[in-house]
């Protein structure tokens, strides 16, 4: 029996349905470090996890047999995704199934923020009742500047202009401007003009320190920030300091750049006393709507790939989409982009009058991916021959 480990409090229904296909599925509510995610792996062909749990090479290196890791969030920065491919090991994401969730959350941070909701209620709690308009506005007519212009800061655009927000966003590639929203020809114009700042930046290692002390000087005076996005990215100390200067008249922060591992964890900021203050445990897509979303989507792509070698959506391989097995069996051969493997393949078969009756081959990068449907079951020596043809990463029987 196949085994899965799921971390991080993913979703129910992927353990169900995992279990539903045949697998033998162990839960864990927290996060794992290196060395405790390696004697967790012992005999586990699955991995899920989220944000907090580190697939290094180390982890890699030492479970081998280790065949698939489900993110089920959007960001994949967490794995060393090529040396993950390069040791057969596919990777699998949920880009869009949490989208609506971190929308909506940072359409209620403005709100809040603009309506100064986080001061009044420390106020109140302290006991001062602060009846007053000052420092309150309307969003509507407001500038909304959006850093990163992807499937979360697009929806945002939308929703956004729906409350009559005057949308500007920066993003380093070419994209569509959805409704009305223009875009900036540099990240300076954006926060010049903008009365609320957005980050949705995504998780690569050139976005650390990118949101420092010289943008946040940019910043129009008493503009709001937001970053949801991920929690290397923002410079809290600059940020904490255009705070107390009352330059910026509020902030809502939902990422760190360090994260305890699991609820209930303590946890501390220099940014917890600010007046105007958002602070929330990185829970930008997490309702229950968006969670079960996700584990859904995961878990039907670990199982695609395990039960049909469909690598469709992987974030490391070659794309191939396959359908349910309709032969006796079928080769996934994943190996290094090397020409004449293909004829190799063939060859092999050839020389056992294995008669195929369908092949899907995708390259991408230094990886190649043969998926074959053979109509009789290949001989041991015939498998070894696939194992030992030059390039092979990983060969294996779907049947």
């Amino acid at each position: 029996m196949p085994k899965a480990l799921l971390l991080e409090n993913i979703h129910p229904f992927a353990a169900k349905s995992l279990r539903d296909h045949g697998f033998e599925v162990e839960t864990r509510k927290g996060a794992l470090g290196e060395d405790e995610l390696i004697e967790a792996l012992d005999g586990v062909d699955l991995l899920g996890i989220r944000s907090k749990t580190s697939v290094t090479r180390k982890v890699i290196d030492a479970r081998p047999s280790l065949t698939a890791v489900g993110c089920f969030c959007i960001g994949t920065n967490q794995v060393d995704l090529p040396y993950a491919g390069k040791k057969g090991i596919a990777v699998f994401n949920a880009p869009y199934s949490n989208t609506r969730s971190v929308v909506e959350l940072v359409i209620c941070d403005i709100i809040c923020l603009l309506r100064r909701i986080p001061a009044h209620t420390h106020h109140m709690r302290h006991g001062m009742w602060d009846k007053s308009a000052t420092g309150s506005h309307e969003v509507r007519g407001k500038t909304l500047g959006i850093i990163g212009y992807g499937n979360i800061g697009s929806q945002l655009s939308v929703l956004a202009e729906a409350l009559g927000m005057r949308v500007v966003f920066y993003d380093i590639e070419e994209k569509l401007a959805m409704g009305n929203a223009q875009r900036c020809e540099t990240l300076n114009e954006l926060l010049e003009q903008s009365d609320a700042v957005t980050l949705h930046v995504d998780g690569r290692k050139s976005n650390t320190g990118f949101f420092g002390e010289d943008q946040f000087a940019h910043m129009k005076q008493g503009a709001i920030f937001i970053n949801l996005s991920r929690g290397f990215v923002a410079d809290l100390d600059a940020l904490k300091q255009h705070l107390d200067s009352g330059h910026l008249s509020g902030a809502a922060v939902d990422v760190f750049p360090v994260e305890p591992k699991k609820t209930g964890d303590p946890f501390s900021t220099t940014l917890a006393e600010e007046d105007n203050m958002i602070l929330t445990p990185h829970i930008g897509g997490s309702t229950l709507e968006a969670q079960e979303a996700i584990g859904h989507f995961v878990a039907q792509r670990l199982e695609d790939y395990w039960f049909k070698g469909s690598t469709m959506l992987s974030v490391n391989m070659p794309q191939i989409t396959l359908n349910s097995l309709p032969g006796t069996a079928r080769i996934a051969h994943l190996h290094a982009n090397l020409p004449g493997v293909l004829a190799r393949v063939n060859r092999v078969l050839g020389e056992e009058n294995i008669n195929i009756a369908a092949q899907a081959l995708g390259t991408e990068g230094e990886l190649g991916y043969v998926v074959t449907d053979v109509s009789q079951t290949p001989s041991r020596e015939a498998l070894e021959a696939l194992r030992n043809i030059e390039g092979t990463i990983r060969m294996r029987v779907i049947s």
